[in-house]
């Protein structure tokens, strides 16, 4: 390593540099912290003052607007249809994005790179494009408005990055260990769960957050292709918004509980995550 390489690694594990970083950490959040502040005060306390008057009076903090939440039926039934979407999605697409990440790295079929190369470049396909022919395509099959029509969506734009992140990182395992594997009577999917699925643990678990996320944060998909019984939570707050402009103490709730699940998810797993990143971005 370089001398100006050491210096700059000193200069950034400095006490300095990683107060910085704290500070900037804090500014980051304060607009989720915020959020739950005024979650836990009513409409009146919301309406005279900023959040930042409950550190002074702290009385103001109440669970009443998480009561009327419960009680809404619009957002409790669209945080239910989000996790029957979101789910099913992450899964679907880990599942699959698995097997065929597995086959495009050591499996030999006819035409394989080329069949990669077209997995590539389905990439670079903006979901817009897609919208209004696969809802025509949904609407004379009957998917249209449902629940399963959002999540086939979700899994065909989620399978290509899928394939093409766990491709890079399956093809990462030394060849020597797949080969003793099969010397010791292994089949390729024997060989696939037992030893590419346990070493694929990072990459897996970092698609399996980029699916989450997207989908549970996805607004435009779930505008097009779902209807006032299948809407997620994010469609179900804009309703609210749109309708019932000054309805704060049913809206502040719903949307925190709306953020701090994909935030919970991402800091669980977020070790998993970079490492994963990380191994499948480089071959």
């Amino acid at each position: 390593m370089t001398t100006a390489g050491r210096w700059l690694i000193e200069k950034l594990n400095s006490g300095l540099v990683r107060a910085f970083l704290m500070v900037v950490g804090l500014f980051w959040l304060v607009p989720t912290i915020g959020l739950l502040i005024s979650s836990l005060r009513s409409p009146e306390d919301m309406s005279a003052s900023g959040w930042w008057k409950v550190f002074s009076q702290p009385s103001q903090l109440t669970f009443d607007s998480y009561q009327k939440l419960l009680e809404n039926g619009d957002i409790t039934d669209s945080l239910v249809n989000t996790v029957l979407i979101t789910v099913p999605a992450t899964v679907l697409v880990v599942a699959v994005g698995s097997l065929a990440g597995y086959a495009f790295a050591w499996m030999e079929f006819p035409g394989r790179d080329w069949w990669f190369l077209a997995v590539v470049g389905l990439l670079v396909v903006p979901v817009q494009v897609a919208l209004i022919p696969i809802a025509e395509l949904f609407g004379r099959i009957g998917l249209f408005g449902s629940v399963f029509g959002v999540i086939l969506f979700h899994v065909g734009f989620g399978l290509p990055f899928a394939v093409f992140l766990l491709r890079n990182f399956f093809a990462e395992i030394p060849r020597e260990l797949l080969e003793a594997a099969r010397l010791d009577g292994a089949g390729e999917l024997r060989l696939f769960f037992r030893v590419v699925m346990p070493l694929g643990g990072p990459a897996i678990a970092s698609l399996a957050i980029f699916q989450f996320l997207w989908v549970w944060n996805d607004m435009l998909v779930a505008l097009v292709f779902t209807n006032a019984d299948s809407q997620p939570i994010t469609v179900a707050l804009q309703t609210q918004v749109r309708q019932f402009g000054n309805n704060i103490d049913v809206l502040a709730p719903g949307a925190f509980i709306s953020m701090v699940i994909p935030l919970a998810v991402f800091f669980a797993f977020q070790r998993q995550f970079v490492s994963g990143v990380m191994a499948g971005a480089v071959k």
